[in-house]
């Protein structure tokens, strides 16, 4: 017992990749049924976090955090983690874990998370688009103060050559606090390390430049506590963030004389209490989401999308009109983009061009623009959605062998198909059955060359548009496994994305799984739209759709989300739900 009627434990979690990470859990006497996860600074760990649990659980809350991996008694190198995306997950797998271990509907979840740990959250919420009921972000570290000239320049140039690489923070605990007992106790924490990876703080740098830039995509409740004397990190970005929002509740509180430790310093209490109004707020609000359906008629990314419909600035324009020559020169030695030329850089044989990843052109020059091609963050990004897709669909179908059901896919709109291909070889011994619809015989031809070529069976193809609703009656198929990748990403228009949803969900099982990819945000989407072709020989222009966006659209139609998977670029997402 911590405090009167409050009992404090430590226990572990399994997250994503079977490490084992330390989290405290403070639970009041007669809990109110709400939570708050508390995530510590860098360096730190949670059990720094205990007097601002108590506080909160003398209002019946539940409070839970956790020692991020390489942190107080998490195991890892101390200040370590092999990439960026990976705190993200740990953050998505903790909550589902807090939610199904003690019965707490994610919605009745609240983060509060303090300096780098709000930029993971803000990074969670918005790649994976929880239903938490809202985020409080201390000091939030969108941009760190690096007082070396080019230092993360250079720091991104020797982590070339040594791997792990460290670093030791310049922050003493009087650029913390101005409360000498809270410095004493910071420089006496033996779990609290000095360390910290290049390569973290590198992705710390980029994966808080994305978020500030695309914040508009947020629109979770959220309130930003933020210190006016912050030695460590730029207010700047934390105010651009916060205008940029799209949360219907948003509040920022600058406490102009607090060092970036807010809620460490002498007069704490201020911003406690103004978190506590905050949460009470909250949970008295009733959220509507419907308005997520309109998104592409209004809002941030219809915006966007109309912007890129236009003609770009001038020197972009020559710039642009310029990258097109070439690429309809020389760029035509490439296989890639001879491909991307002819049938359109979004056709389903360009990407299976990109899925085979084996640059291919005329000449040696060719080659290696192919090469070059090929490997841009993008394509990348593609091969990553294959990867994390497979890794889904292998799961989704264990389930069903398991259970010792048959298995019956259907991708809408497979292109060749190449990976399901690939799945009916690896489970061949199974009772599997597999078809294909896409409504271009090009891709129809190329799937089943691909499928005499590899000898797999019960794969079958079919002509068919998957946005007639009507068309998914004919095929005489009920699905158990449905997959839906790379479509609708390609259009803009909700009701259409709709359409194909109604068509499936009026065919597949009553316990069926659908896997969806997803694109909330690309860093190429401006050179995309005025330098590529379409499959239909127009301009390639995008819309992106929010993660919550895309998930309402599915969850409208019938399918609840369970899980997801994102590439560590934050562009492309796979996620996995059941008919509800």
């Amino acid at each position: 017992m911590t405090d009167r009627g409050l009992r404090e434990r430590k226990d572990c979690f399994t997250t994503f990749d079977g490490t084992k990470l330390v989290y405290r859990s403070w639970i009041p006497e007669n809990p109110n049924g709400h939570a708050l996860v508390l995530l510590h600074r860098g360096h730190e760990h949670s059990g720094r976090l205990t007097e601002l649990a108590e506080v909160f659980a003398r209002d019946n809350y539940s409070c839970f955090a956790y020692d991020s991996r390489g942190h107080g008694e998490s195991p890892g190198p101390k200040g370590y983690c092999e990439n960026f995306s990976y705190l993200v997950k740990d953050l998505d797998r903790f909550v589902s874990y807090i939610s199904t271990q003690y019965k707490i509907d994610i919605t009745n979840i609240i983060v509060l998370a303090n300096s780098m740990s709000s930029v993971v959250t803000s990074v969670w919420v918005h790649d994976y688009a929880p239903k938490i009921r809202g985020m409080i972000l201390v000091a939030p570290a969108f941009r760190i103060k690096l007082y070396v000239p080019f230092a993360l320049t250079g720091l991104r140039i020797l982590q070339h050559f040594k791997t792990p690489l460290f670093i030791k923070s310049y922050v003493k605990s009087s650029l913390l606090t101005h409360d000498k007992d809270e410095q004493f106790k910071y420089n006496n924490d033996r779990l609290i390390t000095k360390n910290i990876s290049v390569n973290i703080l590198t992705g710390f740098f980029d994966a808080a430049k994305r978020i500030v830039s695309d914040a508009a995509a947020i629109e979770t409740p959220t309130l930003i506590l933020s210190a006016g004397s912050d030695w460590v990190v730029y207010l700047k970005d934390q105010k651009k963030f916060y205008d940029s929002l799209s949360s219907k509740i948003k509040e920022m509180e600058v406490y102009p004389n607090y060092y970036h430790g807010v809620l460490y310093e002498k007069e704490r209490e201020v911003p406690i209490r103004k978190a506590q109004d905050f949460i009470s707020t909250l949970f008295k609000y009733k959220e509507d989401r419907s308005g997520l359906l309109n998104r592409d008629k209004e809002g941030p990314t219809k915006e966007e999308y109309d912007r890129l419909l236009s003609s770009p600035p001038p020197i972009k324009r020559i710039v642009y009109t310029m990258t097109r020559f070439f690429m309809s020169t020389l760029g035509k030695l490439s296989k890639g983009i001879s491909i991307g030329i002819k049938y359109g850089y979004d056709s389903g044989l360009s990407l299976d061009h990109v899925y085979g990843n084996k640059a291919e052109g005329i000449t040696p020059l060719g080659k290696l623009i192919d090469y070059l091609y090929l490997n841009s963050v993008g394509w990348r990004g593609i091969r990553t959605r294959k990867s994390n897709l497979q890794k889904l669909l292998d799961e989704s179908i264990e389930k069903l062998v398991a259970q010792r059901k048959p298995i019956r896919i259907l991708d809408i709109a497979s292109g060749p198909g190449r990976y399901l291909i690939e799945t009916a070889k690896k489970f061949e011994d199974r009772n599997i059955n597999i078809l294909l619809c896409d409504n271009k015989q090009e891709n129809i031809d190329k799937g089943q060359e691909l499928v005499r070529t590899s000898g797999a069976k019960n794969v079958v193809f079919k002509l068919n548009d998957a946005f007639d609703k009507s068309s998914y009656s004919k095929l005489n198929f009920m699905p158990n496994i449905v997959v839906i990748s790379g479509l609708h990403e390609l259009f803009s228009d909700n009701q259409k994305v709709l359409e194909s949803l109604n068509g499936v969900r009026s065919i597949a099982e009553d316990e069926c799984t659908i896997i969806y990819t997803g694109q909330p945000w690309h860093p190429q989407l401006e050179f995309i739209a005025y330098t590529l072709k379409n499959r239909e020989d127009k301009r390639w222009v995008m819309r992106r759709r929010n993660q919550a966006e895309l998930d309402y659209l599915y969850e409208n139609s019938g399918f609840k989300k369970q899980d997801m998977e994102i590439d560590s670029w934050g562009i492309f997402t796979v996620s996995r739900a059941l008919t509800q």
